[in-house]
């Protein structure tokens, strides 16, 4: 087998192991995941070991998604300018660091600083490991299986953050959801330095500044006005403020991208039917899906009275669907359609949320979180990697690192909106009760808006997404 190693005689570099490069790149997307969720259940310990606020402690989760949503697309433009490994590296060996110094905190603010660095190497991390993966695995049948492999990593370190902090929480202490990601960021970090090849596509051109400006500040404003809606509500001024800054500052990067010579993301890429349709087509199902793990965390505590680490053992299970379904979409794709896929997947998922919306307050395991579990999350592993195909495909090689950003910042930015919305909702419904039949109408409440989401989102993808995936496109530049 050859290695990314120097030739004796000829000092020329071998290209690594497919295996080696797609496993590399997993690892980096599941750290990135694993900590938008791990953090959850150490935030009492937190809160009692470094006497946080209730919003201090917020902050803890929402300083890392805000600097993780706001510095995608600029984190994939530089894989693009400046060499997608060399921005692995930078990324993971920021987030490494970051983790040390989070695990090591004694005071609230080092922790919100550490977290904020953390999301910050993750916006630098992300996008290189799936332009990493398509750049090294030919077009077809077996980049759409290393795309699934990266689905379904990505899906499982969302899933399995409940579980993981609470082992490490219950078994060490909090300190270690954060600690843990030392040895392991050093191991990928010496195996990516040793075996990955430096790729880049930047041809001498600069960076474009006031768009990258422009576009880092309107995500992390528009990130900042969401996770605010969950104290403040969605007609205060301190979310809506945010919210209209974050839209007005979007718009300015539009127009400033339309007119430099040189943009950071070029608007013809938005003309593109793949990357459009697809990238919106993952921001309305990370909307609806996205909440999956929340309220069936909080309704296996707060209504049916599992402990943590017995909420985290409960959606193992789902969890394993996500593989599954990730890992079937290769072979189905070739054979129906890359879109029939995402539709199916898309609808399984709606079936799974329309039986979970029936949960009651006495329900039982089997019925009211693993069958309905397993559906939503196998149907979101067969939708994610066709999306995820497609939302990749028909863009130039140079412009490989951003779209692959635009597909993270997806992700990430609908899935915080969905979230937020979800919880408006259920909090509605639930009306400040606090008894489990409350509790359970707003979570349930929830789940059916989801699956209704689902349904129109299934609809979109029929009607809008191409059918099959497109070869990239030769660069006119």
């Amino acid at each position: 087998m050859l290695r990314a190693a120097e030739d004796t005689r000829t000092g020329a570099r071998t290209a690594p192991p497919t295996w080696v490069v797609i496993a590399l790149a997993c690892a980096g997307q599941f750290l990135v995941v694993l900590d938008v969720s791990v953090v959850n259940v150490a935030l009492p310990s937190m809160r009692t070991d470094l006497g946080l606020s209730g919003p201090g402690l917020q902050w803890v989760v929402n300083a890392y998604s805000i600097a993780f949503a706001g510095f995608m697309l600029l984190g994939g433009r530089a894989g693009d300018l400046y060499g997608r490994k060399r921005m692995f590296l930078v990324g993971l060996a920021l987030f490494t660091l970051a983790s040390a110094g989070g695990g090591l905190a004694q005071e609230g603010t080092q922790l919100l600083l550490a977290r904020a660095a953390q999301g910050l190497g993750a916006a630098v991390l992300a996008p290189s490991t799936l332009t990493i993966l398509t750049s090294s695995v030919p077009e077809g049948a077996a980049r759409a299986r290393a795309i699934a492999t990266w689905t379904a990593v990505g899906a499982g370190g969302g899933a399995a953050g409940g579980l993981v902090g609470g082992l490490l929480v219950d078994g060490l202490s909090w300190r270690w959801v954060l600690l843990i990601n030392v040895p392991v960021g050093a191991v990928v970090l010496a195996g990516a330095a040793r075996w990955l090849v430096e790729s880049r596509a930047g041809d001498g051109r600069r960076l474009d500044l006031p768009g990258a400006l422009l576009v880092t500040a309107g995500l992390a404003t528009l990130a900042y006005g969401i996770v605010q809606t969950e104290t403040e509500g969605w007609t205060a001024a301190a979310t809506l403020v945010p919210l209209g800054a974050g839209a007005a500052l979007i718009g300015a990067f539009l127009a400033v991208e339309a007119r430099t010579g040189a943009p950071l993301m070029p608007l013809k890429l938005l003309r593109l039917r793949s990357v459009s349709s697809a990238n919106t087509a993952m921001f309305v199902s990370g909307s609806a899906m996205f909440c999956m793990w929340f309220f069936m965390t909080l309704y296996a505590q707060n209504v049916l009275g599992y402990s943590p680490l017995g909420a985290g053992l409960a959606v193992v299970p789902s969890s394993l669907a996500v593989v599954v379904g990730s890992k079937s979409a290769p072979r189905l794709m070739p054979v129906v359609g890359a879109r029939e896929v995402a539709v199916l997947g898309t609808l399984l998922a709606a079936a799974g949320f329309g039986w979970q919306s029936t949960m009651t307050a006495d329900g039982r395991y089997l019925t009211a979180i693993l069958l309905p579990g397993i559906l939503m999350m196998a149907g979101a592993g067969l939708a994610a990697t066709p999306l995820a195909a497609l939302a990749t495909s028909g863009a130039a090689p140079e412009d490989a690192g951003l779209v692959s950003g635009l597909v993270n910042t997806s992700r990430v930015m609908g899935g915080s909106l969905g979230l937020a919305v979800m919880f408006t909702i259920a909090a509605a419904r639930t009306g400040g009760g606090t008894s489990g039949a409350a509790l359970t109408a707003g979570y349930a409440l929830a789940f059916r808006v989801s699956g209704v989401m689902l349904l129109a989102g299934a609809v979109l993808m029929f009607v809008w997404l191409p059918r099959s995936v497109s070869p990239p496109r030769i660069s006119r530049r």
